[in-house]
């Protein structure tokens, strides 16, 4: 089959590689229909070479139709039209149970001290072949695939595989209180359904983004939109009595824009010797802090920041002084998929699409342009904010 694999740093290609086959009698095989670029990826793409191989396979947010199933696979049946999460979960075990399915303890990839194994991710996360291919191979599938109805295009339902549960997992972190403000930093996929679900939830939504194009997206979600500026700030801070938002979502992460040293950081570790990299990674602080900063800098006092942004530094600087004298609440997380899907189905199927799934995709591209998409989403060119591949089109 074709698949989208990892080469090296800023280097994807899509190569032949074996098909997959049914491992363990808890498996399925899923022919993928639609399958995303998550800003995740690009964390594979440029920072977390050091655990990358060449030929891994990448993708995380993916959906299909089931053409295999073990013989302990009940649930689903062949022909179903499934999402499968990000993450791979048993739902038995003692945090599923409690609905912490990124940290399930079937899959934890206890030899790097993480959490359950992620599709498409690095050695870190079991290193699983991915979902930007024409099949996946899909652990657990009983528990696992999300089934979804055959009438709805697949934007309907693709990004339960991971953007949307994670945004909205980050606004139920940030728990607001009933009217109150919200301030999301960083307008990417993940940014603008956490901006829209903060609306729908009859919240005051603010957002900061440097991306013209993405600010007159959530511009069209009832979000107040601002620049990237030192202003932006003090003009949210005046909107809301001068206290601050009540919470502030930072949907950015580690390679948030305005750290140059830590972008320097960033370029030097991704092209170290893996060993080194590895070390460096596991020893020193390589995030890019901006984001992170002015989300601590922005919430009032007493407020809640949540963080759906991805970091992955180990020693990054943090101004406790500050954040224990403002008295901040901090939670943050990979995100549990099927914690949320309950919740979050009956929205993207209510015909007046409250969360805006169907404006959120501005490339649907075939599967043999994902190069040239990683690159494009990476840089922010063509008005790119969110990439869906299609391995049936040529």
């Amino acid at each position: 089959m074709r698949a989208v694999t990892w080469q090296g740093t800023r280097n994807v290609s899509v190569q032949d590689v074996p098909d997959p086959q049914l491992q363990d009698a808890g498996d399925a095989i899923v022919r993928i229909t639609s399958t995303a670029i998550c800003g995740s990826d690009l964390h594979l793409y440029e920072v977390l070479g050091p655990y990358m191989t060449a030929g891994d396979v990448l993708g995380h947010e993916s959906m299909g139709i089931v053409e295999q199933i073990g013989s302990g696979v009940s649930r689903v049946q062949v022909g179903d039209r499934v999402v499968v999460p990000f993450n791979i979960s048993c739902g038995h075990c003692w945090m599923c149970s409690r609905g912490l399915q990124s940290q399930c303890e079937t899959t934890q990839v206890t030899e790097q001290g993480s959490g359950a194994s992620l599709f498409g991710f690095s050695k870190l996360y079991g290193q699983v072949p991915g979902g930007q291919a024409e099949q996946l191979r899909v652990p657990h599938a009983d528990y696992g695939l999300i089934t979804v109805g055959k009438d709805l295009p697949d934007e309907r339902y693709l990004f339960l595989s991971d953007i949307l549960p994670t945004a909205w997992q980050g606004v139920k972190y940030a728990d607001v209180p009933e009217g109150g403000s919200l301030a999301v930093m960083g307008l990417g996929p993940v940014g603008q359904f956490a901006a829209r679900i903060g609306v729908h939830l009859g919240n005051r939504v603010f957002a900061i983004d440097p991306v013209p194009e993405r600010r007159a997206m959530a511009a069209r979600h009832g979000v107040e939109v601002f620049d990237q500026t030192p202003l932006s700030v003090d003009a949210i801070r005046e909107a809301t009595d001068g206290r601050g938002p009540d919470a502030v979502v930072d949907a950015v992460g580690m390679e948030a824009h305005g750290s140059p040293v830590a972008r320097a950081a960033h370029q030097v570790v991704g092209h170290l010797p893996k060993a080194v990299g590895q070390k460096a990674m596991e020893t020193v602080g390589i995030d890019r802090l901006a984001a992170l900063h002015a989300s601590l800098d922005l919430v009032r006092r007493g407020g809640t920041v949540s963080l759906s942004g991805v970091y992955g530094g180990v020693a990054s600087p943090m101004p406790l002084l500050s954040m224990f004298d403002k008295q901040i609440q901090l939670r943050m997380g990979q995100c549990n998929v099927r914690a949320w899907t309950d919740d979050l189905l009956p929205l993207v199927e209510d015909p007046s699409d409250p969360l805006g799934v169907t404006d959120l995709v501005t490339h649907r591209l075939p599967l043999e342009e994902a190069a040239s998409a990683y690159e494009t989403f990476q840089k922010k060119h063509d008005g790119c904010i969110k990439v869906v591949l299609d391995p049936s089109r040529h």
